[in-house]
């Protein structure tokens, strides 16, 4: 059954690249590779009336990402592409493979190759923004806010270029794995793996001995890296603008997920919006409508 839910979901995909789309181009490209193995986006161009400006888009859900995504990120890049945004759907390594500090890494490189290749793809590489929802949403804000470390001496030049976003604007995102919920309780290991995201939680080290990558076992080593992965500890002064929906009906991503990270941001006089979705779940129906608001918060801080 699995495999043919998957036949299904690339056929869905294939139709959706296939359609003669009047308003834009779609192009595939591979910003990196790891493993092996090639770590693909999708850039979506309006044909006309281009603003010069990118929007990222990060196809995740549980911090697993892939064509399967795509169809459903095509049709919610509409507004974006129709308001002149070139959009990069991005898809990034998933849990159980990888863990959340690897999807980060891989966030901070698509950005990096995106600005590398500004000219080529016709936008301004100090206009990007950065988007996407739950742990998309997560990622996003890492991106957007932790420190922007450029390795000037990389033998790859895409490496020598910033990570750094210039606006950000999601939905739902986790935000502290610290507090979860409510103050000194955090993401349990019964926890995840209800949720069926202990992959992404299943932080490893290299045995120099055996060559083996092992998960750590060292619970204040965890702690440390639980709070390294938390974008709320990484809002600063210097921050880009960030935008939140929630819906106050969330029964995966707590509400208090959100309203915690924009009280930080408010006392960091980082710009923010807060919009509380009344009686939305984790997602809902027609969220293209919010994706709106994104779109001016976009327009606004992009200029």
């Amino acid at each position: 059954m699995r495999i043919l839910l998957c036949a299904f979901f690339l056929f869905v995909s294939a139709l959706a690249f296939a359609q003669d789309s009047s308003n834009y181009s779609t192009t595939e490209l591979i910003y990196g590779r790891k493993d092996g193995l090639a770590l693909t986006m999708l850039k979506l161009s309006p044909k006309q009336h281009s603003n010069g400006k990118a929007i990222i888009s990060l196809l995740s859900g549980n911090w697993v990402s892939g064509y399967s995504m795509t169809a459903t990120g095509i049709r919610r890049s509409a507004t974006y592409i129709s308001n002149g945004y070139t959009v990069f759907l991005v898809m990034h390594g998933s849990q159980p493979r990888y863990a959340i500090p690897d999807e980060i890494s891989d966030v901070k490189r698509a950005i990096r190759f995106i600005r590398y290749n500004a000219t080529a793809y016709a936008i301004d590489s100090s206009h990007i923004g950065i988007t996407g929802s739950s742990s998309g949403g997560h990622l996003s804000l890492m991106a957007a806010l932790s420190d922007d470390k450029i390795n000037t001496s990389a033998a790859d030049p895409v490496d020598r270029v910033s990570s750094r976003v210039q606006a950000a604007a999601v939905f739902f995102p986790p935000t502290d794995f610290l507090n979860w919920g409510a103050a000194n309780t955090g993401v349990n290991k019964q926890m995840i793996i209800r949720a069926r995201v202990a992959g992404a939680f299943d932080f490893k080290q290299k045995n120099d001995v055996t060559g083996v990558f092992e998960t750590i076992t060292n619970d204040s080593i965890n702690l440390a890296t639980a709070k390294v992965i938390s974008p709320i500890y990484s809002v600063s002064s210097d921050d880009p603008p960030v935008m939140i929906i929630h819906g106050d009906a969330d029964p995966v991503v707590p509400l208090q997920q959100s309203q915690s990270i924009i009280q930080k941001l408010k006392e960091a006089s980082v710009p923010n919006e807060f919009i509380i979705k009344p009686g939305g779940s984790h997602g809902w129906r027609d969220m293209e409508v919010e994706e709106k608001k994104f779109v001016s918060w976009f327009d606004k801080w992009l200029k």
